[in-house]
């Protein structure tokens, strides 16, 4: 599962532009996941989030 916290995220794009499979930034100008594919791109956009907003299990 991944999961976005709205509240911490900041919109730096960084996940969107490293795994776009799994993120995209939505209208809100927030990071929103879109595959709940849990994959290394996915593990490695959570652990780069600079606010830590991405959560993975």
């Amino acid at each position: 599962m991944i999961k976005v916290d709205q509240e911490k995220c900041i919109g730096c794009g960084l996940c969107a532009g490293n795994s776009p499979e799994n993120f995209v930034i939505n209208s809100n100008g927030k990071a929103e996941a879109i595959s709940q594919t849990v994959n290394a791109l996915a593990k490695e956009a959570a652990k780069d989030c600079p606010v830590g907003a991405i959560s993975v299990k």
